[in-house]
């Protein structure tokens, strides 16, 4: 196992090999003739918990025995001989740096965006713990050579000098990475002067972290230390392992790091002993695949090299390829091949870096009840308790909306500490309407009582007590330190989670996620001292950022066969089949983040990460995985926005195989694709309903002629002749679009509020004294009584601001021709013959010296004569109204003229075409049209005469529209 000639020991275990089964396959190959306590002396460090588990588990497979020390790399600067300061938590260091960088923006507010503080905190972490696992020190980067002394550079120094202070004696108490640095460095100083007697053996790390490889370097240098390689390829030639010494070009490469490790001790790859004998899954597949990722500059080598491969056909043999057309076929591919894994006894492992994709496969899953072991579980800001917590933080220095009221008080932890969570959810359906049909869009307590007071009950009462008291007091809320923002956001949450009646904490730190959204707010009420003064909005954002770091998984529920692991537990882990999913360039290998620091060229002066690194990672898991027993690789050709391009990974390997027509590259990539069409279609048939689902007719119900509505306003008259469906849906089935919680300043509002300016303005102020100053402080006022939102009180007096001359002066014209004697006045006349009674409100009838009527209409677009002829007749009925007696206290006045005001980007009027028509062939045309819904014959048909083709009714959904079109002709339905 050691070497007696001095020479490092390096082993390595091949690709498509089970790493821990050999590990420990290996080791009791090679103390079976030793006495027991001779396998209990070697320390046996490993680079996971999850793989030092499966160690342990593999061990305890073989019965009765002596143990290892198996510890974690990252417990050695635990060791009690360390003599080194406790490393602080990730969380303090990003307080501590958030501070530094906010005295900084102070200082220089143009060096970066204030609302981009934590972003900040958190890349500038990274970048310190890289340098202290990299030994690089602030004095490096700030020598760095950079002839182009751009204005970015500059600013980047400026943040870059923050960490001097984390580093060398300067105090401060080390970060995690860098006590591991310290340690590593007195452990092997130490083994240099007195190298251990007991073996040391080191295995499953790539040395992907400076830390960890000098690390590895001392373990190989120990007469009796071993590292051994996982996923070592023994099949690559020395020609190309020589060709890996520029990192530039060759980082990106699966093998990169193992040459540079080698390179390091002065071994070649032929000094990398295989450890044990261990079985790849398929000889020819390594050699393969190793062939297919071979460095960009030589792949000229697959035309040599190519022809001369072995047995193409079973190296393929346990591939199948998914080339799905959409994510949802992949997806869909997927979950039913895991199904057919749980039902046979199959161990199967999904291995994506693409979140999405498998949160997709979950939930298809879900169906079958099948909830797959994630190792990675879910972030628990998703989780209730974070969303919850999210929600009343974000109450603080915000004023109250509707919908974060509501959103709160319908959330499942909200009133779970009583037995009063029915009537609470039945308090909170009433109030919903309420705000939805009457507002306010920002409730106070003095909106909420007086809704309480509207219920007549005392319950109710109690209940928005409660809300005016845990809920609404804190957008008011300012600065303050991290541990009274906390203490008043826990405080609040618990009140809130309680409810009125309610005990303890509710359910908010009930389960696995209560549990670890607790141990959040904990870590950060430790370091919270570290934080600062900060506003609520900033206190937000660190909060979700302490949320971000955990993760929530349920260990029970989760099926034992079918797993769903990360690119890091797939090192660790063995599975009869292991699917490859999200295949996409961009998805595997993601691509690099953007680095707001240092270029690649500074970064290798300085001595860092490439960002190539992470591919090379990346490429590696990808070479070990797809030569395992039975693999599946799967891509969707498109995702939702647009055609997808193949991992650069799959491209090699397809172009590889595709160019090997003479030996069988052709036929076994055709089989790969076949088996993984069968799955494809599999699926498309089980979304493929058993029979055929006729789509809708285009609807026209015909209900009982006492049920049709026996009157209308003016105003829904347009939409009898243009939708008759959305009547028949309002009246007849008692159906009312629900109005949205969010309300907004859209137009409907402003032309409401346009038409209240004017009437108060023609009713308030005499026409002698009718100024633009005069009807703009109406207006002021109008808009800041009606207009909650201060953006839109501003735009649209600005608006109105413009027409405000040309109102005053054609307000002057008008009253020349009469007097405004009725506003909003209300009237009604019935239809001889039928029982209808036609119901309207005029904006403003003036009256003449003669005793005519003059009407009009305020429009914020008034409609075309065309239209107005065809479609919008409300102002020629109300007409018609006036003149037949509609209107008490008028009388059957003549009308002398109907016009439109308009009052939107282009002022102006517009008379009604009473000289085309008069009014009583409008009424007569009335009569004859509502004569016709009185006849049993008569449908209401849907989208009988839309204006266009876009518009979407408030009753289209539920008319089915879609599943026909406009040119399909009605189908009746008699209703009875």
């Amino acid at each position: 196992m050691f070497h007696e000639d001095g020479k490092a020991n390096v082993y390595g275990v091949g690709l498509g090999c089970d790493f821990p089964a050999e590990l420990v396959r290996g080791l009791l190959h090679t103390y079976r003739d030793k006495p027991p306590e001779a396998l209990a002396r070697v320390q046996l460090f490993v680079n996971t918990r999850r793989m030092a588990r499966r160690v342990q588990e593999l061990f305890a497979q073989e019965g009765a025995l002596l143990l290892p020390q198996i510890s974690l790399i990252s417990d050695l600067s635990q060791a009690p001989q360390i003599a080194i300061p406790k490393a602080v938590s990730p969380l303090r260091r990003r307080l501590e740096l958030s501070q530094l960088i906010k005295q900084l923006l102070d200082a220089q507010p143009d060096l970066a965006s204030r609302s981009s503080l934590f972003d900040l905190a958190d890349s500038l972490a990274e970048l310190l713990d890289e340098m202290q696992g990299e030994s690089v020190t602030p004095e490096q980067i700030v020598s760095l050579d950079v002839t182009d002394q751009s204005g970015h550079w500059e600013r980047a120094l400026e943040f870059i000098k923050i960490v001097e202070r984390f580093f060398g004696d300067s105090g401060e108490p080390p970060d995690a990475e860098a006590r591991q640095r310290l340690a590593v460095d007195l452990i092997t100083q130490g083994w240099k002067q007195s190298p251990p007697e007991n073996p040391i053996i080191l295995a499953g790390s790539t040395g992907s972290r400076g830390t960890t490889f000098k690390l590895m370097q001392a373990v190989a240098a120990l007469p009796r230390g071993a590292v051994i390689l996982p996923g070592f390829d023994f099949t690559m030639p020395e020609s190309v392992w020589s060709g890996l010494d520029d990192a530039l070009s060759a980082e990106d490469h699966p093998q990169y790091r193992f040459y540079k490790f080698l390179n390091s001790l002065n071994l070649s790859p032929t000094d990398v002993s295989h450890w044990g004998e261990p079985t790849p899954a398929s000889i020819a597949r390594n050699a393969l695949v190793s062939l297919a990722l071979r460095p960009a500059p030589v792949t000229d080598q697959w035309m040599d090299e190519g022809p001369n491969l072995t047995d193409i056909a079973g190296a393929c043999a346990g591939l199948t390829l998914v080339e799905a057309p959409s994510s949802r076929a992949e997806v869909g591919a997927i979950a039913l091949r895991l199904r057919e894994a749980a039902e046979t006894g199959q161990k199967v492992a999904l291995i994506s870096p693409d979140r999405v994709l498998t949160r997709q496969v979950t939930a298809t899953l879900a169906q079958w009840d099948i909830e797959p072991d994630d190792s990675a579980g879910s972030p628990l800001g998703l989780a209730p308790p974070g969303r919850f917590l999210r929600q009343v933080a974000a109450l603080f220095g915000s004023t109250l909306t509707s919908e974060a009221l509501l959103s709160l008080l319908k959330h499942p932890i909200t009133n779970t500490g009583g037995d009063d969570r029915g009537p609470h959810l039945l308090f909170t359906r009433e109030l919903e309407l309420d705000l939805r049909r009457n507002g306010p869009p920002y409730p106070t307590p003095e909106s909420l009582r007086k809704w309480a007071i509207g219920q007549d009950s005392e319950d109710a009462k109690q209940w928005v007590e409660w809300i005016c008291s845990t809920i609404c007091p804190h957008s008011e809320a300012g600065i303050s330190t991290v541990s009274q923002h906390l203490d008043r956001h826990v405080q609040t949450a618990i009140a809130i989670a309680q409810g009125p009646n309610g005990q303890g904490a509710g359910a908010l730190w009930d389960k696995a996620a209560g549990e670890k959204a607790l141990k959040a707010v904990n870590e950060l009420e430790e370091e919270s001292g570290f934080g600062g003064d900060l506003s609520p909005r900033d206190y937000g954002d660190l909060f979700k950022a302490v949320l971000n770091r955990h993760d929530v998984r349920d260990p029970i529920r989760p099926h034992p066969n079918i797993m769903i692991w990360g690119t890091m537990e797939a090192r660790v882990q063995g599975a009869d089949l292991v699917i490859l999913a999200g295949l996409n360039e961009g998805v595997w290998p993601e691509a690099p983040k953007p680095d707001p620091w240092l270029n690649r060229q500074m970064r290798q002066k300085a001595g860092l990460l490439l960002p190539e690194r992470r591919i090379g990672l990346a490429a590696h898991d990808f070479q070990q995985a797809v030569c395992g027993p039975e693999v599946w690789i799967t891509r969707s050709i498109r995702n939702s926005e647009s055609q997808t391009v193949p991992s650069r990974w799959l491209n090699r390997v397809t172009n590889l195989l595709e160019g090997l027509p003479n030996t069988g590259g052709t036929e076994a990539l055709d089989g790969m694709r076949a088996r993984g069409e069968a799955y494809l279609s599999q699926f498309e048939r089980f979304e493929r309903p058993e029979k055929r689902i006729e789509p809708a007719k285009r609807p026209s119900p015909r209900p009982p002629v006492p049920a049709r509505p026996r009157g209308l306003s003016v105003t829904r008259i347009k939409t009898l002749i243009r939708d008759p469906y959305a009547i028949y849906a309002q009246y007849v089935l008692k159906l009312k679009p629900l109005d949205p919680l969010k309300h907004e300043a859209d137009a409907p509002l402003r032309g409401t509020i346009l038409h209240e300016i004017f009437e108060k303005a023609v009713e308030t102020i005499p026409i002698d004294q009718m100024t633009e100053a005069a009807l703009m402080e109406i207006a002021g006022k109008t808009l800041e009584e009606s207009v909650p939102w201060p953006a839109a009180q501003r735009l649209w007096y600005a608006k109105f601001s413009r027409n405000a001359e040309w109102f005053v002066t054609s307000e002057k014209q008008r009253q020349a021709r009469g007097t405004p004697t009725w506003f909003e006045k209300m009237g009604k006349l019935g239809l001889n013959g039928l029982d209808f009674m036609l119901s309207g409100r005029a904006d403003r009838i003036d009256l003449t010296e003669t005793g005519n009527a003059i009407i009009y209409d305020y429009k914020t677009t008034p409609p075309s004569p065309a239209v107005e002829r065809l479609f919008d007749k409300q102002l020629l009925l109300e007409a018609a109204m006036v003149e037949n007696g509609g209107f008490e206290g008028i009388g059957a006045a003549k009308v002398q003229e109907a016009t439109y005001i308009g009052v939107g980007a282009k002022p102006g009027e517009r008379s009604a075409e009473l000289t085309d028509t008069t009014t009583k062939e409008v009424w007569d045309e009335f009569h004859e049209l509502i004569g016709a819904y009185f006849s049993p014959q008569q449908g209401y048909t849907s989208r009988r005469a839309t204006s266009v083709i876009t518009h979407y009714g408030d009753y289209d959904h539920l008319a089915r529209y879609g599943e026909w079109e406009e040119s399909d002709e009605p189908v009746g339905e008699d209703l009875t």
